[in-house]
Formats: C-alpha cells, structure tokens, sequence
C-alpha cells in the first residue's frame, strides 16, 4: 500500500501534467484559432466549414483514443465523469441551449474566454468572473435548487452506464472491452475521415488544432485515469483518482473548474481547500495563450466598446455560468470529454449547445439587419 507521503507526491504529478497538457492546449488554440462558437459561425456566415472540420477532427481523435485507453485496460470507462447510469436529456437540452446563446452574445465558449484572456481580453476577465459565479450558484447556491427541483428530476435511468459503449455490450452480450473499442471506432472513424476529406483541409494548421486538441483530451483521460488512479488510498482503504474534484476520472471541462478556480482564490487560506485538475487547466490554458500570444506579437489588451457589448457579455457568461453546470459540461466538458466517452447526456448537450448558438447567431444577423 502506498503511504500518504507517496499519494501527495503522485497527486502533484497528477496537477503538474495537466498543468503542463493545458499549456500546451492553450497555445494550440491560440495559434489556430480553434473555437466551438466561430466553427458554428463560419459556417452559417460564409459556408467555410474549416473550423468546424477542426472540431469534427479533435473529437473523431478524443473519441478513439478514449475506446483504445478502455480496451487495452489502462483506464476503466465506467468510472468516468461522464459515465453515470442517468441518462439527464433535459438537463442537456435546456442546459445545452442556455450555453450555446451565452457563447454566442460572450465571443466563445469557457475554453476561448480563457485563450482570449490570455491574449489580453479584459472582456474575456469579465466574462471567467461573471461565468465562475454564475456556475458556482448553480452548483451549490439559489440556481442549484431551482436546477435540482426541476430539470434534473427528469431523466432516464439504465441498469448500466449510460454511453454507446456499455450500453451495446448489455444488449449483444459482447465483452466490455471490444464494444467500447468497437462503438469508439464506429463514431469515431467517420468523424475524422469527413474532417480530413475536406478540400484543402489537411494543413498543418488544421491537423495541429484537431488532433492536438483531440491528442490533448486523450492525453487528460489517462493522466487522471490511469497515472491518477490508486486502488487502495491510506487514509480511506478505498480507490481513488487523485486530484480530481469529483472523485471520479476526469479530462478537460472548464464550467466547474472556472468556479472552483475563483473559490480556491477566495479561500486560500483554508487547509480544506485542495488544488484540483480542473483548476490546474485553467490555469494551463491562460498561461499558454498568453505565452504564444506574447512570442508571435500578438498580445493585445482589449475593452469594452460600447455598454451594449458589456451587456451582451455579462448576459451571455450568467447564460454558460448556469446553462454549463446544468448541462454537466460545456463545449470541452461535454462536446469533447464526454463525447469521447460517448455519453446519450453528452450527444444531447452537444445538439443543444450547436442549436441555442445557431438561435442566437440568428438573431444577431436578424437584429444586424433591422439596425441597417
């Protein structure tokens, strides 16, 4: 059995590597310009699909590096995050559209707010704090209840964790191991082969944003679950994942972890708090926006242009603050991490989320042309 001096210094290695892996995926999204909200707006303004191929890429990737991981046993899928036996479609489909508008009126997602915040956005500050609490509120505060007593009473619950994977082994008798590999290649494969089928798609450039961001996702599942993971910790005689907020296996999401980010400021002092992944991302994602920004020249500070603008970014971060905890998950949380698991909740959020942005984007272009 390991002793505590050991779990202390294999849970640091634990916050130090996905420090290190959020570096590195804040940088890439720097340098590529990867973003949900813009994939979804390229697409719809001018019909250039580049960036939502890039999307398509780092999920098709996330997705068969998680079903390889669980196959060849180095991570154990059910004990997920995302691989709860309730299946929260509400949840993820009110959840899902109250974040897609908020990314919209907030220039990106939680994951761009933080790149954007590295590059100089004093917008992008304001909208982590506002976002923080709103998220905080609803995981613990007056949103919390009202999510509690309403959407997440409405759900569906399996006698196995719901995701493609395990459901399909209860259903054909297959063994574990091959229907999550098998499920994992059948999402999986397509996705990457209509990514990489676009005309004049494969660059540099674009294979950097999908597979590094999708490399990255891989990279934090077994970080946390396999480096992370103790079969019997010393204080409890339990199993545990180290460093992790939930207890459970985790990857990269940032609604929760921007709220516990501002409750780990605000309570530093106190012996209970402890430093967790999610936390450790956020940190890692401003610091490698901000580290590219700051080599390529393109450091830039940026306001407020208007107090419309602030408006539209203060309703669009209470928006994902409160549409992100109660869809369990943003566009990182849910639409790649939880995809990669191949959650019912998650592909419900992600459909969510693309619709409440293309809502949103709508009425933007709606109201653009009323003012003209």
């Amino acid at each position: 059995m390991p002793t505590q001096q050991d779990i202390d210094l294999l849970a640091r290695s634990v916050l130090w590597g996905a420090f290190a892996l959020s570096v590195l995926l804040g940088a890439i999204m720097h340098r590529t310009r990867y973003c949900t909200m813009g994939a979804i707006a390229d697409l719809l303004a001018t019909g250039d699909a580049t960036r939502l191929r890039q999307w398509v890429l780092a999920a098709g990737v996330a997705t068969i590096g998680f079903g390889v991981l669980a196959w060849g046993g180095w991570v154990r899928a059910a004990d997920s995050l995302y691989a709860g036996a309730t299946w929260y479609w509400l949840s993820a489909l009110v959840g899902g559209l109250l974040f897609g508008v908020g990314m919209v009126l907030s220039s990106g997602c939680g994951a761009r707010t933080l790149v954007r915040l590295g590059g100089g956005s004093l917008k992008a500050l304001v909208v982590f704090v506002v976002m923080g609490l709103a998220a905080y509120a609803t995981l613990r505060g007056i949103t919390a209840v009202v999510r509690d007593v309403t959407v997440d009473k409405v759900a569906i619950t399996f006698d196995t964790p719901a995701t493609l994977g395990h459901l399909a082994a209860a259903a054909a008798g297959w063994p574990l191991g091959a229907s999550l590999l098998g499920m994992a290649l059948l999402v999986g494969v397509p996705l990457v082969a209509w990514a990489l089928v676009g005309r004049g798609f494969v660059t540099g450039h674009n294979l950097l944003a999908g597979v590094g961001v999708g490399g990255v996702i891989v990279a934090m599942w077994w970080l946390s679950g396999h480096v992370g993971h103790v079969a019997e910790h010393p204080a409890t005689l339990e199993e545990a994942y180290l460093a992790t907020r939930s207890g459970r296996m985790e990857a990269v999401t940032f609604t929760g972890p921007l709220a516990h980010a501002i409750d780990w400021l605000i309570f530093f002092s106190d012996r209970s708090q402890r430093l967790s992944l999610g936390v450790a991302s956020v940190a890692g994602v401003v610091v490698g926006a901000a580290g590219h920004a700051l080599a390529t020249r393109q450091f830039r500070w940026e306001g407020f242009r208007t107090t419309e603008d602030l408006a539209n970014h203060l309703v669009g971060a209470v928006l994902m603050g409160v549409g992100g905890v109660t869809a369990l998950g943003c566009t990182f949380g849910q639409g790649l991490s939880g995809l990669s698991n191949l959650s019912l909740t998650s592909f419900t959020a992600v459909a969510a989320i693309a619709a409440g942005a293309v809502l949103a984007l709508k009425y933007q272009s709606w109201r653009l042309e009323r003012l003209l």
